[in-house]
């Protein structure tokens, strides 16, 4: 379980640096949605850090062996990528280059990833009977 973690995590924060990053210093390229929730520029370098400090707790908790607990930042954390989401309620974004594209949706699906992992690492294993 720790090694699937381990290339997960760091895969997720990796992509999200890139994602983050792009999103924060080329801001007015991403399309801004017409109605619902537009954060800032600050808010979404802020967020970064945000997310990630919440996904390294997560991370430090399942390496001490607090799994249920882990699961729960690590739970929060993978919404640092499921939020992606948003920028295709926006009109323009499947114009986006391809490889501003190719980032949000990685980190889309790490946050799937990262959130299918900690349902099932504090899904207790079910009983199992001696054959």
């Amino acid at each position: 379980m720790r090694r699937t973690l381990d290339l997960l995590f760091w895969t997720a924060v990796a992509v999200s640096v890139v994602h983050y990053a792009d999103n924060y210093f080329n801001y007015n390229q991403f399309p801004q949605a017409s109605s619902g929730p537009s954060p800032s520029r600050t808010v979404v370098g802020v967020s970064w850090f945000v997310f990630t400090a919440f996904g390294l707790a997560g991370y430090a908790l399942f390496r001490q062996g607090q799994v249920r607990r882990a699961s729960v930042f690590l739970a929060v954390y993978s919404i640092s990528g499921l939020i992606g989401i948003g920028h295709y309620s926006a009109s323009g974004m499947t114009d986006a280059v391809w490889w501003r594209q190719a980032h949000v949706i990685a980190d889309i699906a790490l946050g799937l990833a990262v959130f299918g992992f900690a349902v099932w690492a504090a899904t207790p294993a079910p009983a199992r009977s001696p054959t």
